[in-house]
C-alpha cells in the first residue's frame, strides 16, 4: 500500500507560484508526489517535471501521477534542476517548489532506517545505490568528527558525550541498527528534555550521509538560474540549518539584482494545519521571484 503524503502549506504555495495552464513547473524534491499533484489538480494542462533520486518515491508518484498528462519523472539531486530540466528539452520554468529534508516516504517505512523508534538496520540513504550509509559513519567516522556533525548538523549540545558513548561501544562491537545506536545515545544523556535524546544525532547523521547541506545551496543557484522572468522559487525547510542556508542564499540573489525576495520573513502554517498534519509545525516558507 502506497503511503499518502499530505503537502505541507499546500494553500501558500498555490497562491505563490500563480500558477498557468501554459506553465512548466518543477518539483525538485518529488518524494511522494503531494506538492506534484497539488500543482496538476490547480494548473489544467501545465507540465509537471519532478525530480527525485529515490527509486521508491519515483515509482509511487509515477502511479500516483499516472493519470495526469505533460508529467515528466527524472532520477537526480535537486542540486542539479537545471542540467536535469534543460536535459529534457526545457531552458526555462514558470515555478519550482523544494520541500527540504526527510520525505515521509522515508519516516513511514522502516526498513529504510531514518528513524530512532526503528529495528532497521542503520541506513538513511536517500538514493540507495550510493555507498555510504549511516552505520558506515558510526562504525568507522573518528571521535572528534562525529562530535563535529552532531554538534554542526544536529545541533545537540552533548554532541562529544555522545560520540565518546558510540565509539566506546563500537570498540565492543559495530552498531548496525538504528535501536542499538538509539539506546546507547538515551544511556549517555541524563538531561532528557521532552524530545527523545537521539533525534538530533539522528538528524545529523542524516545530513551527513546525504549531503543535505551542501544539496540546498547548489540547488537554490541552478534553480534561480532556470526561472522565467516573474517566475517563483518557494522553498519549505524544517530546522534552522536549512532555513538560514535559503535565507543567505536568497539575499545574495537579490544583492546581485537577479531576484526579489517575496518573504522578508518565512512564512509558517496556520494553526489549522500544524493541528492537522503534525509534520507541518516546524515548517518554514520562503518564496523568492526572478527579476
Amino acid at each position: 500500500m502506497d503511503i499518502i503524503h499530505v503537502p505541507v502549506m499546500a494553500g501558500e504555495i498555490m497562491e505563490a507560484l500563480n500558477l498557468k495552464s501554459s506553465g512548466v513547473y518543477v518539483d525538485a524534491t518529488l518524494g511522494l508526489g503531494g506538492h506534484s499533484e497539488m500543482i496538476l489538480q490547480g494548473a489544467a494542462g501545465c507540465t509537471l517535471i519532478g525530480i527525485d533520486r529515490d527509486d521508491e518515491a519515483l515509482e509511487s508518484s509515477a502511479r500516483r501521477l499516472e493519470h495526469y498528462e505533460n508529467v515528466h519523472l527524472v532520477k537526480g539531486r535537486f542540486s542539479g534542476v537545471r542540467e536535469l530540466v534543460n536535459g529534457i528539452g526545457y531552458e526555462r520554468v514558470d515555478g519550482i517548489v523544494m520541500d527540504i529534508g526527510v520525505s515521509t516516504l522515508h519516516l513511514k517505512s522502516e526498513e529504510r532506517g531514518f528513524s530512532f523508534k526503528s529495528d532497521a538496520p542503520l541506513d538513511m540513504r536517500m538514493d540507495r545505490t550510493q555507498e555510504l550509509t549511516a552505520a558506515d559513519i558510526v562504525n568507522r567516522y573518528p571521535e572528534k568528527e562525529l562530535a563535529d556533525i552532531i554538534f554542526n548538523y544536529g545541533e545537540e549540545r552533548f554532541s562529544r558525550r555522545i560520540a565518546r558513548a558510540i565509539v566506546y561501544s563500537r570498540k565492543k562491537c559495530q552498531i548496525r541498527y538504528c535501536s542499538e545506536l538509539s539506546d546507547i545515545i538515551y544511556k549517555s544523556i541524563k538531561n532528557r528534555g521532552k524530545i527523545h535524546p537521539a533525534t538530533r544525532t539522528f538528524q545529523a547523521l542524516r545530513i551527513e550521509v546525504n549531503r543535505e547541506l551542501e544539496e540546498l545551496s547548489s540547488a537554490i543557484e541552478s534553480g534561480a538560474a532556470i526561472l522565467a522572468p516573474d517566475a517563483r522559487l518557494c522553498i519549505l525547510s524544517y530546522h534552522s540549518l536549512e532555513d538560514r542556508i535559503v535565507k543567505n542564499a536568497f539575499r545574495k540573489l537579490a544583492a546581485e539584482g537577479v531576484f526579489r525576495i517575496i518573504t522578508k520573513k518565512p512564512m509558517v502554517p496556520e494553526r489549522d494545519e500544524q493541528r492537522s498534519n503534525p509534520s507541518s509545525r516546524s515548517a518554514k516558507l520562503r518564496i523568492g521571484e526572478k527579476i
